[in-house]
Parts: structure tokens; sequence; C-alpha cells
């Protein structure tokens, strides 16, 4: 049987990450807790916050949140206090709680890696929700570029909809494609489909 997968969401001070901070933020996490490096799936969900020159302009009520597997979730809680250096950027994680993991009806990825184009990314996704028994309708959004360290990623965001709630569940669970430690493939609730991008 499959790890049960949980959330966990730190309080996060600090005013910016820089651009493509996702693999620096996991090298300073996986320094602080270096058990989580060798967990899959384990990752950051994307931090909410305003594109700018400089980065990831971050609200005063910005969130870190990690998936990991359920057992390690006290672990987790050893980033509670600790001061990062993400690039230029100086990063204080407050107190963590556990979110667990709900089914939802619709789900969204901001980012699934894929170096295919829109029609065989689409083919492509729904051969590997069919290998993962989701029956479930898809809606692609537009290609998109990552920076990912000195590399550029290429994928795609990805609307799950009309999902039964075991698929919801394994869905989140297992996530899709590659680079899910820095968030690529994590889905999480998404509350309309209208508007996507």
């Amino acid at each position: 049987m499959a790890s049960e997968i949980t959330d966990i969401v730190f309080d996060l001070e600090g005013n910016f990450l820089p651009e493509g901070y996702g693999a620096l933020l996991w090298k300073e996490l996986v320094l602080a807790l270096p058990w989580l490096e060798n967990q899959n799936p384990a990752g950051i969900l994307p931090i909410k916050g305003a594109s700018s020159g400089k980065g990831l302009l971050l609200p005063r009520r910005a969130k870190l949140a990690l998936r990991i597997p359920a057992e390690f979730f006290r672990n987790a809680l050893d980033l509670e206090g600790k001061t990062i250096e993400v690039g230029e950027s100086t990063l204080k994680i407050g107190r963590g709680k556990e979110r667990r993991i709900e089914a939802y009806p619709t789900l969204n990825s901001h980012f699934v890696v894929s170096e295919m184009d829109e029609t065989d990314f689409l083919h492509d996704a729904e051969e590997k929700m069919g290998e993962l028994g989701i029956a479930c309708k898809l809606i692609c959004g537009k290609h998109q570029a990552l920076k990912y360290g000195t590399e550029t990623l290429s994928g795609y965001s990805l609307v799950a909809y009309d999902l039964k709630p075991p698929g919801s569940i394994r869905l989140q669970h297992s996530g899709l494609g590659s680079h899910r430690h820095i968030g690529c493939g994590f889905f999480v609730p998404h509350k309309t489909i209208a508007g996507l991008e």
C-alpha cells in the first residue's frame, strides 16, 4: 500500500523570492531536513506572490507548503523558527500545521513538465491518468517556461475535473511528471475552471 501523503503549511516571513527559486529553496530545505531528499513524492507546493522584475514578491501572509509522506509530519516541524537564505532573500519559517489532503472534483497543477506539443501532451496525460486508474476530463493551459537553476523547463498548466473522490485523492498523492520536488506536477484544489491560462 502506498504511503499516506499530507501537506504541512508554514507561516513565511520575507520580502521576495528570486526568479526560479525552486532549486535554491529545495537545497536549503534539504540542508535543514536531510531525510527530505530521499522521499518520493515530496516537494514544495507553489508559493503565492506577485511576479516582478526582482522575482516573486511575497504577501504579508505568505505560506510555505510541503507535500510529504504523513509519517514525516513531526520531523518536518523541525523547520519552525529556522532562517534560511534563498539567493539574496532571507526567509524566516514560522509555525507549521498539517493540511490533510481531501477529495475535490476539480484539481489544478500550475506546471507539468513536458517537451511535447499540446496535443501530444494531453494524450500522454490521459494515458498516465488511465495507468493510475483515474477517470477525469482534462484542460491544458498555455505552454510555459520555468527557470530551474541554470535550466529552463518546458511545460503546461493542467486542470483535471469531473474527478471521483478516490481518483482525486490518488492524483494529489501521485502527481504527474518530473521535478515534483519543486512543485511541478503536484495537484491542488481548483474551485473553478473558468479563466484558465
